[in-house]
């Protein structure tokens, strides 16, 4: 299919044909086997983003971050990390 912009392909998404375009970013691959382009890659990315942006809730858009590390004044606080190897994950 041929589209005659960006705004075309993203209006005539549908939810599956979304989830393709996302895994295939992920994977690198079409479902086929085919590897995708960087160029490829780079589209199917935007249109995923596009699309989410339009069809979905911010909480489950990819990328979604929930701030809960957000005090009651609404200013973020430092909050401590701990990193642990391989070893310690059981």
């Amino acid at each position: 299919m041929s589209y005659q912009s960006f705004e075309d392909l993203i209006a005539t998404m549908t939810p599956e044909i979304c989830d393709n375009m996302r895994r295939a970013v992920e994977l690198g691959k079409w479902p086929d086997g085919r590897v995708l382009s960087k160029e490829q890659r780079e589209m199917c990315m935007q249109a995923v983003l596009t699309w989410e942006a339009k069809h979905l809730p911010e909480e489950q858009r990819t990328g979604y971050m929930e701030q809960a590390c957000k005090s009651d004044s609404g200013k973020a606080e430092e909050q401590p990390v701990t990193l642990r190897g391989p070893d310690t994950l059981q």
